[in-house]
């Protein structure tokens, strides 16, 4: 195998990496914002619905908290400017959520901010992985 052959096999594998990467991240809060809005929904219509939007609630937290430490990473490849941002939303995601819990905020901008996630790494999946 040549040099070129050589580098090409090996951008692909970094490639298919980061494609799955993204994908699992996808997929991570696909089913947290699913729960978010099925708990939201439940905690609506019954009032035994706390119990599973709590459930729900430190589900996503949790998510947001592996986020947040990976961006805060010295290893985090990503530009300063963009781990600020998603530090921040982690933090914001934090504070929100214990509104929700004490029932002076609604679940809606959790919801909101997961989506625009998903559709950050599914637009980063579909340009060839630039972020």
């Amino acid at each position: 195998m040549n040099s070129a052959a050589l580098a090409t096999t090996g951008y692909g594998d970094a490639q298919v990496a980061l494609h799955d990467s993204r994908q699992t991240e996808y997929r991570a809060f696909a089913e947290a914002t699913r729960r978010l809005c099925a708990a939201d929904a439940a905690n609506e219509d019954t009032t035994g619905g706390f119990a599973a939007l709590a459930e729900a609630l430190h589900d996503n937290l949790r998510l947001w908290t592996l986020l947040a430490a990976d961006v805060a990473s010295d290893d985090n490849e990503l530009p300063q400017q963009l781990r600020a941002r998603i530090f921040y939303l982690a933090e914001f995601t934090r504070v929100h959520s214990r509104k929700v819990l004490s029932g002076d905020a609604k679940v809606r901008p959790l919801i909101d901010i997961n989506t625009a996630i998903m559709k950050g790494l599914r637009a980063g999946a579909t340009d060839g992985g630039a972020a």
